[in-house]
């Protein structure tokens, strides 16, 4: 059963990294991976002499940053509350709705936000106009922009998210909570005193996968909420890959981005693991 996860990882994510030596060369179709002259680090300079390469590094880590950070702590919240239901009925429902939109691809759900946002279109610009006379807009405004995008992530993924929380709280032995509640603890102190103490290895093991997910904002999601008056926020490593690596077929430029931010995201899941086992909640 352990063999088709270790055949993914392996065909996958192990096999490409061989396609690292792009990024130290000058690659063409007709010579090959292999065949196309060696330019050294010559990539990495031409990469970080660009202007935009700072702007779409310092987009990827305040877009990604503010996802973690902000997002984070809303899969917890939402299985501590779920935890808490004792309607079998309407826990059942409420784990449906929120685990949907994890199905969903992103262009539906930039549908749904299109459909809410819009200018001349949108539900909430409607209500908007009506009550103030002008509608906002949402989607074309950095601010609001960066708002939007961050929201939207949040709901898609928090459902998701909570399963592993709900499966870690499973795991704490309700002994626990009758004797608290014997003693006098309110329902919030037994969350606080026993089950989020319960459930904490796992919050930093997620936090440190998430960490080194920090340079990874995606594509899709930006890309079907991008547009060309928020590109100055809009505009992130994903996106240069595409536009550059794929349009501009300019691959040993984008290998050595992806090469870069690989290794960003390696830094930092070593940096979070080294500051968990200080408090002895270390991945390894």
């Amino acid at each position: 059963m352990f063999i088709p996860g270790m055949l993914y990882y392996v065909i996958f994510k192990y096999v490409p990294m061989g396609g690292l030596i792009i990024a130290f060369k000058d690659y063409n179709f007709f010579d090959g991976v292999f065949g196309s002259p060696w330019v050294g680090w010559k990539n990495f300079e031409t990469l970080f002499s660009q202007t935009t390469t700072v702007r779409i590094i310092r987009n990827t880590l305040v877009l990604s940053s503010l996802s973690i950070f902000i997002g984070f702590p809303f899969p917890i919240l939402l299985a501590i509350l779920l935890n808490e239901v004792r309607k079998t009925w309407f826990k059942r429902a409420v784990q449906t709705i929120v685990y949907l939109p994890h199905f969903f691809s992103w262009v539906i759900i930039g549908g749904f936000v299109v459909t809410l946002f819009s200018v001349e279109s949108g539900t909430i610009n409607h209500w908007i106009e009506a009550w103030f006379g002008k509608p906002f807009p949402f989607l074309y405004d950095a601010t609001s922009w960066i708002t939007v995008y961050v929201g939207s992530g949040i709901w898609k993924e928090m459902g998701f998210s909570a399963i592993i929380y709900l499966a870690a709280l499973t795991t704490i032995d309700p002994a626990l909570y009758e004797s608290a509640s014997i003693d006098g603890a309110s329902k919030w102190r037994q969350i606080w005193h026993i089950t989020i103490p319960g459930i904490s290895t796992t919050i930093v093991l997620m936090f440190i996968l998430a960490m080194g997910r920090i340079m990874e904002v995606g594509f899709d999601h930006i890309y079907v909420l991008q547009n060309a008056v928020v590109s100055e926020v809009a505009d992130v490593i994903s996106t240069y890959m595409y536009r550059v690596g794929l349009q501009g077929a300019q691959f040993s430029a984008t290998a050595a981005m992806g090469f870069f931010e690989s290794l960003i995201g390696l830094i930092l899941v070593l940096a979070a693991n080294a500051i968990a086992r200080k408090f002895g909640s270390g991945l390894w």
